[in-house]
């Protein structure tokens, strides 16, 4: 898991899934400072599919220690990075 995950600021948890996702979806080229916080994740945004998101879902669990939930709960958490870190921010203060 990502060091000291749990006392992250929303910005610090922000930045991190950035950089979850241009190492763990191989997004070649693309610099985590340029992925805006609430940019679509899929179709226009980063133009992510759905074998990008069951990765994410796994990388997510296996470095922040938080279980993805599916179906269309799934895609409300995969809206924007920031969806993702308000996600992963309930679900620890749970």
């Amino acid at each position: 898991m990502l060091n000291a995950t749990a006392e992250m600021n929303a910005g610090e948890l922000r930045t991190a899934i950035k950089r979850l996702l241009v190492t763990e979806l191989n997004l070649k080229g693309r610099d985590p400072e340029t992925i805006e916080d609430d940019g679509a994740l899929f179709g226009g945004g980063l133009g992510l599919d759905s074998l990008d998101a069951l990765q994410l879902a796994m990388s997510i669990e296996e470095q922040l220690g938080v279980r993805v939930p599916e179906g269309d709960e799934a895609r409300a958490v995969f809206k924007s990075v920031r969806a993702i870190a308000d996600y992963v921010a309930k679900v620890r203060d749970a």
